[in-house]
């Protein structure tokens, strides 16, 4: 079982890194452009939709806010590419917004940040890949019922390739991350030509009228308002991803600042282009698109069950002449690839944000070291649980997750950008160089700027997607912020308690040591156990059994006079045949009557065995002796260890640490282990 499992995880995630390879897995900006960018980049296949849909719950007298709408989006994604341009300037260790927060604006509001991001993060994973099932479905409608199952295929096929490393994951998703800007590129060309040649595209749906929402016909005032800013709060998913280089920085090659500075323009100029170019398309060919396809007057089939095509799919259907053309089917399936793959920002943005946490100790620990390939393992496996669990919930629907979607990215993009309004405050006050001072005045600028725009699209997202589902979102990030201050305090406490303040009264050794064997049979183990117990000279030594059957302790005494062995065998009654709470009572009565400094240590015998099978078999009474006597102040518990043949078999056979094997530096077999939680066994 071992061997098996160590040939399934070699050959899904390769060899093991040593750590001095570290730096063969620093990225160069070919790399890093579809590592880091690959969510925001792909997020324009679905951002304009999103307004539509929004926009469409009052017909069609509404989408001429359209355009109006793109433009304010496109001057957001401006804005917050030159602000975390300035980010990854001033604070290059890869903190990202948490880093920016937590140092300039306390360390409770950079958990603030920190937990709205791992929240966002998750959500960029579940979104990600709903809207690439969401465009293979467009393309092969016959796949519509298996839309779950295929979104949980990808989510274990991405963490698997994010297991391998940085560097694998970089180079799977490359070639679809380009190949996608490339398509879309050519695809917002020839339309736009046909456009300027007077022979505009023409969408498959604009045919169809689209009927109100009840109440949704005659809107004015207000209301009309409130429906545009619902619009731009779902059109400003097309932002999600954009932090995401910030917090990736030490992943890039030398010079990282300044190359992930030139990372995130290009991202941003390649995203402002692909947004508008597909929404300057959606409007030429007149797509129509509704929340719910009956709705749509003239919708052909089943409207209930037949499903929508999105967005990008009918403007490439009416650009490249047809659902059968080449040009539909390559546009849709590096969409469907981008916006699968663009999980893998998270995948990498995740991680290292937890390590981050871990090491300051608001996350636990496991999270905080790497795996076999130098990757944040543990985290990577965390954040494809929780966002599969996410997408199983929600039937892997894009219109039912985009809720709980952004609102983390706006808290982080509005508090990173006051913190360093805060930077560059501090900064001034001690620079003279008139030339440093004049940029660190633009730089403030320009994050004072976008400080006052996200945070009002934080405001309008708050206000219009809370009751549609961002509580949710909401509600998670505040238990997450909660349990990580519950988690930093637990350490607090444990560091606190054990720090040393007098090194040489807690050296002192114990003024007496009292040592217990628990035994039930005369074998090996048990003189094995007794031997080293005798090797520790201690200042009293037995042995003791629980009575439970008499006639088994009647033989045992005397195998014992017959052995000669010189230790004192007790026999400890057990009226209700409970062997554990005997050997502890009996502890515990040496405690009462021993010293302050006096210790008190219990030698088990412990099985290993080579197949799991033989587990359930053996050490069940040490198991729960070693669970009792662990929570007991002044008891101390040692493992002897006997291998069982089956462990050294087991060892011979498998290419990895078998259970009970022995490495270089080790102590030999012969000697005790500590217990580290594992069961053991009294001779049972």
């Amino acid at each position: 079982m071992a061997r098996a499992a160590e040939i399934v995880k070699r050959l899904v995630i390769g060899r093991a890194l040593r750590s001095e390879e570290t730096h063969a897995a620093e990225l160069p900006k070919r790399l890093a452009l579809p590592i880091f960018a690959s969510d925001a980049l792909s997020s324009v296949a679905y951002a304009t939709q999103e307004m539509l849909l929004v926009l469409t719950v009052g017909g069609l007298a509404y989408t001429y806010l359209t355009g109006w709408l793109a433009g304010g989006v496109v001057l957001l994604m401006a804005v917050v590419v030159l602000s975390y341009r300035q980010v990854v300037r001033a604070y290059p260790s890869g903190g990202g917004s948490y880093e920016v927060v937590s140092t300039n604006l306390g360390p409770r509001s950079g958990l603030v940040v920190a937990a709205a991001l791992l929240v966002d993060y998750v959500m960029t994973v579940a979104v990600s890949v709903a809207a690439g099932v969401d465009n293979i479905v467009s393309a092969v409608p016959s796949l519509h019922d298996a839309r779950v199952g295929l979104a949980l295929a990808f989510v274990v096929l991405l963490a698997a390739i994010n297991l391998r490393g940085v560097r694998e994951s970089g180079r799977a998703f490359a070639a679809p991350t380009y190949l996608f800007i490339l398509g879309v590129l050519v695809m917002c060309a020839i339309g736009l030509a046909r456009w300027t040649a007077g022979d505009p595209p023409v969408a498959q749906s604009a045919g169809y009228g689209i009927r109100p929402e009840p109440g949704e016909a005659d809107l004015a005032g207000a209301a009309v308002v409130m429906l545009a800013l619902r619009a731009f709060s779902s059109g400003s998913s097309a932002l999600t991803g954009v932090e995401a280089i910030s917090n990736g920085v030490p992943a890039f090659r030398r010079p990282k600042s300044r190359n992930a500075a030139t990372t995130l323009a290009a991202m941003g100029l390649i995203a402002i282009v692909l947004f508008s170019g597909v929404t300057a398309l959606a409007l030429i060919s007149d797509v129509h698109i509704a929340d719910d396809a009956c709705r749509l007057t003239g919708f052909p089939g089943d409207c209930e069950n037949a499903p929508q095509r999105t967005v990008i799919a009918q403007v490439a259907a009416a650009v490249f002449g047809g659902d059968e053309s080449f040009g539909f089917y390559y546009i849709q399936t590096v969409t469907a690839l981008i916006l699968i793959l663009a999980a893998n920002t998270a995948f990498n943005g995740f991680p290292l944000l937890a390590s981050v946490l871990a090491r300051h100790r608001y996350l636990p620990r496991q999270l905080y070291t790497r795996g076999d390939r130098l990757t944040y393992s543990n985290g990577i496996i965390a954040l494809a649980t929780v966002a599969g669990l996410l997408l199983w919930v929600y039937q892997a629907s894009v219109t039912s997750l985009i809720h709980l979607y952004i609102l983390g990215v706006f808290t982080s993009f509005t508090l990173s950008q006051i913190g360093m309004v805060r930077h560059w405050n501090r900064t001034l006050r001690t620079g003279t160089d008139p030339a440093a001072r004049h940029r660190i005045h633009t730089a403030r600028v320009i994050n004072g700027v976008g400080a006052a725009i996200t945070g009002l699209v934080l405001v309008i997202v708050l206000v219009t997607k809370f009751l549609e589902g961002a509580w949710l979102a909401v509600a998670a990030a505040v238990l997450l912020w909660l349990t990580m201050r519950g988690i930093r305090r637990h350490y607090d406490s444990t560091a606190a308690e054990l720090a040393v303040t007098d090194p040489r009264a807690e050296y002192l050794p114990p003024s007496r040591i009292h040592v217990v064997v628990p035994v039930s049979t005369l074998h090996k183990p048990t003189l094995r156990a007794l031997a080293y117990a005798r090797a520790l000279k201690p200042d009293s030594l037995e042995a003791v059994t629980a009575s439970v059957e008499p006639e088994d302790v009647r033989q045992l005494r005397r195998q014992w006079e017959e052995a000669g062995i010189d230790v004192p065998l007790k026999v400890l009654d057990s009226p209700y045949r409970e062997i554990t709470r005997a050997i502890v009572g009996h502890v515990r009565s040496i405690g009462a009557g021993s010293g302050p400094r006096d210790v008190i240590n219990v030698i088990i015998p412990e099985y290993v065995v080579g197949h799991w099978w033989e587990q359930p078999l053996h050490n069940q009474s040490a198991l729960r002796l070693k669970s009792r006597l662990l929570f007991t102040p002044g008891i101390m518990v040692t493992s002897v260890p006997w291998r069982l043949s089956s462990s050294a078999h087991a060892a011979a056979r498998s290419p990895g640490q078998a259970p009970g094997s022995v490495r270089r530096g080790e102590p030999p077999p012969s000697r005790p282990r500590q217990p580290s939680g594992g069961s053991g066994d009294t001779g049972s």
